[in-house]
């Protein structure tokens, strides 16, 4: 083990609780609007006090205990109690199927189970709770579903009841700290097993290219059960001793956006859209174009903007998992906001390749990070070693050993290419790749890559089995509503036809798009289309969709508006 990676987030925990005690690490909103804040000191007493009664119950060492719920102060302090008790923190999305928390749980022998925010819907946890065997404890953390609930316990009356936990066993850098679950190619997940060592390596590594301080502010949205953001927020503040705000919901996100004015931002390209879509719609066609020249009302006027969407104090913004269209884009580096493409996933703790500040390329995710060693295969996959690579698949060493080469590289499954700077262009996933009729071959991700447009939200290019493929566009809100307008709805469908002849122009002859269906539906979390991370579920769209393919090859139209 490297020397550079022989503590642990444990110990830099332990290091800001002594030398900060009083600066506010976690705030949150409550439902009635008011902003709790908790010290480092305050956050160490919980999980003291909660590991102390961890310990009492003798559960076997490193014993997995998990966590569902919405992000929240407590799910981070969970963990933490997780870690000084000297036991494994299991995540699950709030969002999981019974049937999936149901495998989890008897897949890793899960012996208590932390239960906090459900998004004021208790629908959902109803469903895992059936799959909870009866002999498992379930601790309602403050804002679960479980406050009234007489037969779980409460996370107050056993902090209150317990002496914090002094004589805390440090864990050692090897050691096993949590096991994330992934989807797998059969159905069952995956339970990808990371240590101290590797999440710490993150942290260092990444630390060192951003140049986190404890001065820094972070707003915690996106799941912390998945790995970019529980590597993003909760593994650098752990390390780096700075501030966590948390989104409340929907609802509150531009609110909670501009009480955090994080300093380091990272987002997916969806919100990046909706930002842009949002901010145009409430400016002028003067102030759109006064902002693209160089004057102090111009300056200011960027300045305006960045404030009204929360970003006027982000020195680093982050994207990932798809290419941006060049004109939201442009749209952000006009403002003085450079957007950095990154890339990474659960196997290596989402540590993999960063943009470089001032040498972003449009639809790359930059070079790959310090300790990180990068190849592409014969057949375009992309194979990866770093410091923060998994101990392996959960009680699945056949799989784990499939998932490496002979000489130690991870097989990522994602198809890609590197320009003559090292900077990684993802181009696929190696299985996602679909046959036509004609017995071509058609990867789908280049193409949906192509029809970036400010007014498509999300876009799956399909057809196995036609002459030709075709794609699904999910639009915005407001181009959606274009179409309820008969000229709107004209100018609209030309628009897209543009987009897709602009496509079609730049594909081989079997790529070409044969129509594009501007689809009706919102994918979403809620109905399975859409990741929690905001990608779309290839596999769940095509079964929605293709059964609606032959109809739509019939009308022999290019731009086709789904029927309500």
């Amino acid at each position: 083990m490297k020397e550079k990676y022989s503590s642990t987030l444990v110990h830099r925990f332990l290091h800001w609780e002594r030398v900060q005690p009083d600066a506010i690490y976690l705030s949150e909103a409550t439902p009635d609007g008011s902003l709790v804040d908790y010290t480092w000191r305050e956050a160490g007493a919980e999980a003291r006090r909660m590991a102390a009664w961890l310990q009492s119950q003798e559960f076997p060492p490193r014993s997995a205990i998990s966590i569902v719920g919405k992000n929240s102060a407590h799910w981070i302090i969970s963990d933490l109690a997780i870690w000084l008790a000297g036991h494994v923190s299991v995540p699950m999305y709030p969002g999981i199927s019974a049937e999936t928390a149901g495998y989890i749980l008897e897949h890793c022998d899960v012996r208590a189970v932390f239960v906090g925010k459900f998004d004021g819907k208790t629908d959902g946890w109803n469903e895992i709770r059936k799959a909870i065997p009866a002999h498992v404890p379930l601790i309602g953390l403050p804002m679960s579903p479980l406050t009234t609930d007489t037969d779980a316990l409460q996370w107050q009356s056993l902090v209150a009841q317990q002496e914090p936990l002094q004589e805390i066993r440090l864990p050692e850098p090897g050691d096993l700290a949590t096991i994330i679950y992934t989807s797998g190619s059969t159905g069952r997940p995956k339970g990808v097993m990371h240590s101290f060592a590797a999440i710490y390596a993150y942290a260092i590594e990444g630390g060192e290219f951003c140049g986190y301080h404890p001065g820094d502010r972070v707003l915690s949205y996106l799941p912390l059960a998945h790995t970019a953001e529980r590597s993003f927020v909760e593994s650098n503040s752990l390390c780096h001793g700075f501030r966590v705000f948390f989104n409340d919901s929907l609802a509150t996100f531009m609110q909670d956006m501009k009480r955090a004015r994080p300093t380091v931002f990272i987002s997916m390209p969806r919100l990046w859209t909706k930002f842009y879509q949002g901010a145009c719609a409430q400016l002028p066609a003067g102030e759109q174009a006064l902002i693209h020249t160089a004057s102090p009302a111009a300056d200011a006027l960027k300045k305006q903007i960045l404030s009204m969407l929360g970003l006027d104090a982000t020195r680093l913004a982050f994207t990932g998992s798809a290419p941006l269209p060049a004109e939201i884009t442009d749209w952000y580096r006009t403002l003085g906001l450079e957007l950095l493409d990154v890339y990474g996933m659960t196997e290596n703790f989402s540590y993999s390749h960063y943009s470089r500040p001032g040498q972003v390329r449009l639809g790359y995710s930059g070079q790959a990070m310090p300790g990180v060693d990068c190849r592409i295969e014969e057949n375009g996959e992309i194979l990866l070693k770093s410091p923060t690579m998994m101990l392996g698949y959960y009680q699945q060493p056949e799989l784990t050993k499939q998932s490496l080469t002979e000489d130690g590289y991870f097989r990522t499954g994602d198809r890609g290419e590197l320009d003559e700077m090292g900077r990684l262009k993802i181009t696929g996933r190696v299985k996602e790749i679909f046959k036509t009729s004609k017995g071509k071959y058609v990867a789908p991700a280049p193409i949906e890559n192509r029809l970036s447009h400010p007014k498509v939200e999300a876009v799956c290019v399909t057809g196995p089995g036609y002459a030709q493929p075709f794609a699904l566009a999910m639009l915005s809100a407001a181009a959606r509503a274009e179409l309820q307008e008969g000229q709107a709805a004209s100018a609209l469908r030309v628009e897209m036809q543009a987009l897709l002849d602009a496509a079609n122009a730049t594909l081989e002859d079997h790529e070409k798009l044969a129509f594009v269906v501007l689809v009706k539906d919102v994918w979403n979390v809620d109905n399975g289309l859409m990741t929690p991370t905001m990608k779309i579920r290839r596999s769940t769209v095509e079964e929605h969709y293709l059964p609606r393919a032959a109809s739509w090859v019939e009308l022999a139209q290019t731009v086709i508006v789904e029927a309500e």
